[in-house]
């Protein structure tokens, strides 16, 4: 029983107009906060440590800490593999990128203020939160069922020419190409090749893009002890995907019948916003103590465009139809608070160490239609996922213009009831050179995640899980003028 809920959630779903699911909540809602080479050397935990662009993204508080304008570059090459193994197959395939994990600007000003407060930052920019760049392939026998034996469920008691209207995505383009017949005598009951032996199941997935936040941030210091932050972010989701499904058999009845394929592609594209605010307190030299609250980022405005194409070949001819509309569908989405404490113990002057936990609960995000107040898979995220507790830790020493950093990241599953893993673990390390006002960060960051991942799942028919693990190297460098 848990293997078919398991499968009914996490898998995706074929021969529905294409609409939003569960997993496009946690895909939009995670954030895997990249910014400086600086701070991503050190794991990322600089909510309580400050002086870093990147912490405009996590605890804006830290802006206060700067005493100069600083402007930042972070390019970056990001390498995913993804292992794939299903039946006892295995197969592998690797994306590569160069793109942009940070762009930032800090202007600090002295208030020369009776008050207390000493500086007054303002910071815009751009900190990548998530990267969506993967190729998977996965590949093996199946001797259980086909997808074949969805399109047949979701088609018997339909009459042919409504399949347009039932579904123009699958449906109908199956019906196009033979590999939906109906049984003689009837209009809605419906055959189809029939595989004799194993079935060959190969899919692929090509995804791209990114998460990036535009950021206006303000921040100031009082009297050294107390510095306050806020964010405003702008984030920009571009997704785009392409996924290739194809299954390969003899068949009873067409003997001819060699393979048949679908492929769907996906874009998604809209913007955000939300509000960040931050604090740092300094009780003493050697200690700091952060904390944030994230608001829900609300997109007012996302846009799915898709079509699908489907195509069998029979006997050397191959047959192809492309689904007869584009889809397009808008919608508004919004993600779910977050909350981040931290702590920092400095070594002045060689270092420091330093921890940051971030609470964030999945089963809050949810969707709503343009047109009305909420759509039904709401109901699928709040039983399919659940909040988890990260976990950031990181440590930097310097040796005269030399620094070293080590950092180690932790996030808990973010699926309830065991139905999945989806735990994600990074270590990383750094090296930087500062002289004057010129600053060079190198990192490198090393991240695995391991999931199930289902071909597809209707009323009971599914395939076994696939156990993917997904391998994430990323090599950052981050140039840095300070004046």
């Amino acid at each position: 029983m848990k293997k078919i809920i398991t499968a009914t959630f996490l898998s995706l779903f074929v021969l529905t107009l294409h609409a939003q699911l569960a997993e496009d909540a946690l895909r939009y809602s995670q954030s895997f906060y990249q910014g400086t080479a600086r701070s991503m050397g050190a794991g990322g935990a600089f909510g309580a440590v400050g002086a870093d662009f990147s912490t405009a993204s996590t605890n804006p508080a830290g802006l206060g800490l700067f005493r100069t304008f600083d402007m930042t570059i972070t390019p970056e090459v990001f390498s995913r593999k993804t292992a794939a193994t299903y039946n006892g197959s295995f197969k592998e395939d690797t994306r590569t990128v160069f793109d942009l994990s940070n762009l930032g600007y800090v202007m600090t000003n002295s208030l020369n203020s009776t008050s207390g407060f000493k500086y007054f930052q303002f910071a815009l920019g751009m900190n990548r939160l998530n990267n969506y760049n993967t190729n998977s392939y996965m590949q093996g026998y199946n001797a259980t069922n086909s997808k074949l034996d969805v399109y047949w469920e979701q088609a018997d008691f339909v009459p042919y020419d409504q399949l347009i209207d039932v579904d123009p995505f699958y449906l109908e383009p199956a019906w196009a190409v033979y590999l939906l017949d109906t049984v003689p005598g009837f209009i809605d009951l419906y055959d189809y090749p029939l595989p004799n032996g194993d079935i060959l199941q190969t899919q692929q997935i090509f995804s791209r893009g990114s998460t990036n936040e535009w950021l206006f941030s303000f921040a100031t210091n009082y009297n050294d002890i107390l510095y306050l932050g806020a964010t405003l972010g702008l984030p920009y989701i571009r997704y785009s995907r392409e996924t290739f499904y194809q299954e390969e058999f003899s068949s009873d009845n067409v003997p001819a019948f060699q393979r048949w394929n679908v492929t769907e592609n996906l874009t998604t594209n809209g913007w955000g916003i939300n509000l960040k605010l931050g604090a740092i307190v300094k009780p003493s030299e050697w200690v700091r103590l952060g904390v944030a609250f994230h608001t829900p980022s609300y997109y007012w405005n996302l846009q799915d465009v898709w079509n699908t194409v489907t195509t069998a070949t029979y006997g050397g001819e191959t047959y192809v139809a492309e689904s007869v509309v584009t889809g397009n569908y808008n919608y508004r989405f919004y993600t779910p608070m977050k909350a981040i404490g931290s702590i920092a113990f400095f070594f002045n002057p060689h270092g420091f160490v330093s921890a940051e936990y971030e609470y964030a609960d999945y089963s809050k995000a949810g969707f709503s239609n343009q047109n009305s107040g909420g759509l039904d898979v709401n109901d699928d995220i709040r039983d399919v996922y659940r909040a988890t507790n990260n976990l950031r830790f990181g440590t930097e020493w310097r040796i005269g213009y030399i620094s070293l950093r080590g950092g180690y990241g932790f996030n808990s599953s973010p699926y309830a009831n065991n139905l999945n893993d989806g735990k994600r673990t990074s270590v990383s390390g750094g090296i930087g050179y500062k002289k004057g006002e010129f600053a060079l960060d190198l990192a490198y960051v090393h991240t695995t995640t391991n999931e199930d991942y289902y071909l597809y799942s209707y009323e009971g028919i599914t395939t076994n899980p696939i156990a993917t693990k997904y391998t994430t190297s990323q090599y950052v460098a981050t140039v840095r003028f300070n004046f």
